[in-house]
């Protein structure tokens, strides 16, 4: 927290002083009553030995002062909020590799019940597209707000071809950009309130762009990307599993192969473009990746002076000092 006024805390030295003026009012009417010689007499007006609920008006009291003298000197805080028209694309891999188990039930399934589980953690007001992308991208569903379109999507995914990670990124900055609108404003990082989470179980094997030409797209326009690798280095496909595809049937053989993850370019794909990079070995761990970024992808941080805040909370406190003043059968120190 800061104040913008800072000099104005010097009004805080108020509450000392109304504290020493009680002590000392405090102190002159206990002389005065033992200046009375009648047993009885004094003992009507010094009354019974104060107890602690006599002195929660005089805390309450104290606590209003200090509050306001606080809001006196403006008083400024970093808030979160969903930033203005906020757009994710999420740019999942749909190549063969994901039909790979090394990530249970399968790569894909589990990447699917994270989307879904991201969705559910994003602000209302956030609009999520989903592209997949094997051979080439594939836009399954513009930015929404519409969690519902968005499952639907999620749920036609279907491992098959290829990689090609530059290509996609480039078609997600493009849906981002346009989502977002020409006339978006960048904050003080030079980014746009647009994102793109990648997950990729493998290395680039088609395409035109290579991926950290992609990133530097999403660089230039000013689009964070965060990058998932999922998957072990021991996940496993068995023969003929990609027969047809980008690899033209050579694992066509009786033998099983090995399909690992690229964390190494997923890296410098996040590194380039600011954003943040993620390791995930179990469907457990990409769920939990998912939901963090969910709960904080789409918010910025925002400075506001929150003087009205002090203001009411002064207010507040010098009315439960009255209240508690009245409860004790006293009167406001």
């Amino acid at each position: 927290m800061t104040f913008a006024s800072p000099y104005l805390l010097a009004l805080l030295l108020v509450v000392p002083a109304a504290a020493f003026a009680w002590w000392w009012l405090d102190r002159r009417r206990a002389r005065y009553a033992v200046a009375f010689t009648n047993l009885d007499l004094l003992a009507s007006v010094a009354g019974p030995r104060r107890s602690w609920r006599t002195l929660v008006p005089l805390a309450l009291f104290l606590l209003a002062l200090g509050t306001a003298a606080a809001a006196v000197a403006r008083p400024q805080a970093s808030l979160s909020e969903t930033a203005d028209r906020a757009t994710v694309v999420l740019l999942v891999d749909v190549s063969g590799s994901m039909r790979a188990s090394d990530v249970k039930p399968t790569r894909l399934l589990a990447a699917a019940n994270a989307m879904s589980i991201f969705a559910s953690k994003l602000p209302k007001q956030v609009r999520v597209g989903l592209i997949s992308f094997s051979s080439g991208p594939d836009e399954l569903v513009p930015p929404t707000t519409d969690r519902s379109l968005l499952q639907e999507g999620i749920d036609l995914l279907q491992p098959e071809g290829g990689t090609a990670i530059g290509d996609a990124l480039g078609a997600a900055v493009q849906v981002v950009k346009a989502a977002v609108g020409p006339g978006a404003k960048r904050n003080k990082e030079g980014k746009i309130p647009g994102a793109i989470v990648l997950l990729s179980d493998g290395a680039q094997t088609r395409g035109t762009l290579t991926p950290l030409q992609g990133a530097d797209l999403a660089r230039r326009a000013g689009i964070r990307v965060f990058t998932v690798a999922l998957g072990t280095n021991h996940g496993t496909l068995g023969p003929g599993v990609l027969s047809g595809g980008p690899y033209g049937g050579l694992f066509g053989g009786s033998g099983s192969f090995v399909v690992r993850p690229d964390p190494v370019t997923l890296a410098a794909i996040a590194r380039d473009t600011d954003g943040e990079t993620f390791r995930a070995k179990s469907a457990e761990k990409v769920a939990s990746i998912y939901k963090g970024l969910g709960t904080s992808i789409a918010r910025r941080t925002v400075h506001r002076e929150i003087t009205s805040w002090f203001a009411g909370a002064a207010a507040l406190l010098l009315l439960g000092s009255l209240g508690a003043a009245r409860a004790a059968g006293g009167r406001l120190p």
